[in-house]
């Protein structure tokens, strides 16, 4: 007796990670202090910018197996600066490898932050907050010695999940053990593993087909399909999102029903799945390929294969001798020159701007604090130094200058009440700062 053993190579193909950019370092607050230097002024340095997280697209990567592990990323800070004008290092930025056809969403809005595709594309994904001014920077004609600086910017954190469709011109689906790994064998470079069982291909594999004239296109034989695939059921669900790429479905039927299934059901369960997935992918180019027709009752099943669906176009190959294809290579890649690239995101579908409401900031009240949030008015109290008075002082004038403290008069405000910004609290009106 003969025991098949199945060994299952993990495939990663979607995934969520954080991310945390490094922060900037943080300005130095500093004097000259030279024995004859009499009136030496600020020379307090620039702290470095945090370090960005970029990802770049490199084609030897097939899966995202190597970032499964890693649940969170985080940069590094950017280097305080220092006396004498001695400015902070920069971080240096953390470059994350994926493979090509990586989709990158932002996991709480659902929104397409880039979709990665070019050999060494690279976008990106988190940037680095910027160094803290030190006290030279603040430096001016009216004044002339600031005793404050400020702390680095903080860099952005975003939760992202990453999403992979495999690029491919042909994508082959059919229902389970129809010969779609056996034909890209043949046909192609690649060597995916083949037994007889079902559901053998666990992930997508990648075939490059060569032509006699030179050309070549890109054939995957994506997992088998079953009932439900779109909602979930078996494989078909986690890989239906590999044929998003493809320029062409390329639908293979078992003619000879050697698994005992009727081809005119086979192709309408894989119709059915595609149309309820996708309506990108309903309205791809489709062909048809009759395999394994050396078997007894396959020219009657296609026959009436061919009744059922007179539009089809249909051709017929034979894994088993070789029949077919070669017809079948020079049909895919005539239909080919014919279909333009595939692009799934349009530019209106990236998230390219940043949406600014009337105020950069909203206010509520929470029984008897307020509330004041937004990113210019936060980041502006993270980079504060409230333990230098002159850079309370500056934090109290741009919170004025910005409007937020007429708008909290508006709406009620009383001197005393106290206003939350984040985890800090602040009393309205304090006589220490309202100047």
């Amino acid at each position: 007796m003969i025991i098949y053993k199945q060994v299952i190579h993990m495939f990663v193909d979607e995934l969520t990670i954080k991310l945390m950019a490094g922060p900037g370092g943080d300005g130095c607050t500093s004097f000259r202090r030279e024995k004859y230097v009499p009136m030496g002024g600020p020379d307090g340095g620039n702290g470095g910018r945090g370090a960005s997280i970029i990802f770049k697209v490199d084609k030897s990567l097939k899966t995202l197996i190597d970032l499964s592990y890693r649940k969170i990323i985080k940069a590094d800070k950017g280097e305080n600066g220092k006396g004498s004008n001695k400015y902070g290092k920069n971080a240096e930025d953390i470059i994350i490898k994926v493979p090509a056809g990586t989709t990158v969403y932002n996991a709480e809005t659902n929104e397409v932050i880039a979709d990665l595709t070019e050999s060494d594309e690279e976008v990106v994904i988190a940037r680095g907050g910027r160094g803290g001014k030190g006290n030279k920077s603040f430096a001016t004609h009216d004044m002339p010695a600031p005793k404050f600086s400020e702390k680095g910017e903080p860099g952005e954190e975003v939760t992202v999940r990453l999403e992979l469709k495999v690029l491919a011109d042909v994508g082959l689906v059919g229902m389970p053990s129809v010969g779609k790994s056996t034909l890209l064998s043949i046909i192609s470079s690649a060597k995916p593993k083949i037994a007889a069982y079902h559901f053998t291909t666990l992930s997508p594999n990648l075939g490059v087909v060569k032509l006699k004239d030179g050309s070549s296109f890109v054939m995957a034989d994506l997992p088998g399909l079953i009932e439900g695939a779109s909602v979930g059921v078996g494989l078909g669900h986690e890989f239906l999102r590999h044929a998003m790429r493809t320029k062409i479905l390329a639908h293979v039927i078992d003619m000879g029903s050697s698994e005992g299934r009727n081809p005119i059901d086979d192709y309408k369960t894989i119709r059915s799945e595609i149309e309820k997935y996708n309506d990108t992918l309903k309205m791809k180019k489709e062909v048809i390929i009759a395999n394994k027709m050396d078997l007894p009752g396959s020219q009657e099943n296609l026959a009436n294969f061919k009744k059922e669906f007179k539009n089809a176009q249909i051709i017929e190959i034979s894994c088993m001798d070789n029949t077919g294809i070669d017809n079948l290579i020079e049909t895919l890649a005539k239909e080919l020159e014919n279909i333009p690239e595939v692009k799934l995101y349009e530019e209106s579908d990236f998230k390219l701007y940043k949406f600014e409401d009337e105020k950069p900031y909203s206010i509520k009240r929470d029984g008897n604090i307020w509330i004041v949030s937004g990113k210019e008015i936060e980041t502006l109290l993270k980079m504060t130094k409230f333990e230098e008075d002159e850079g309370a002082l500056r934090f109290a004038r741009k919170f004025k200058g910005m409007g937020i403290e007429d708008e909290l008069e508006r709406l009620g405000a009383k001197p005393g009440d106290e206003v939350q910004i984040l985890d800090y609290m602040f009393t309205f009106k304090d006589d220490e700062y309202d100047k």
